[in-house]
């Protein structure tokens, strides 16, 4: 994953943002040490990543633990190549050691 530049918190603004109790507290539980305000600003920066294909995570073919046949619905690109990967072409689907799914290009995984 891209490494997202901090800044200080002296340099931010404030934000009011309204969230379910039960959601803050799963946020609280699984942000360990970091905090959940700081989990929150991680997953918006990459979805903001994601959304502008700034979006760059890195895995290599040892992250992926099985791969399923699939067909492309929308443009997709390829998580350990960066091939582009075009609607209704066919793909692969990796189980990530995380436990993500990724899109993968068929070639992608051969030898």
């Amino acid at each position: 994953m891209s490494a997202i530049t901090r800044t200080p918190t002296t340099e931010m603004e404030v934000t009011s943002i309204r969230l379910e109790r039960s959601l803050k507290e799963s946020l609280k539980a699984i942000s360990g040490n970091q905090g959940y305000q700081a989990l929150i600003r991680d997953v918006l920066w990459n979805y903001v990543q994601q959304k502008s294909g700034e979006y760059r995570p890195s895995f290599s073919r040892d992250d992926i633990r099985a791969s399923l046949d699939a067909t492309a619905q929308r443009e997709e690109r390829c998580v350990l190549t960066g091939k582009l990967i075009r609607p209704q072409e066919p793909m692969l689907l990796g189980l990530t050691t995380g436990g993500d799914m990724v899109p993968l290009s068929i070639e992608s995984m051969v030898g």
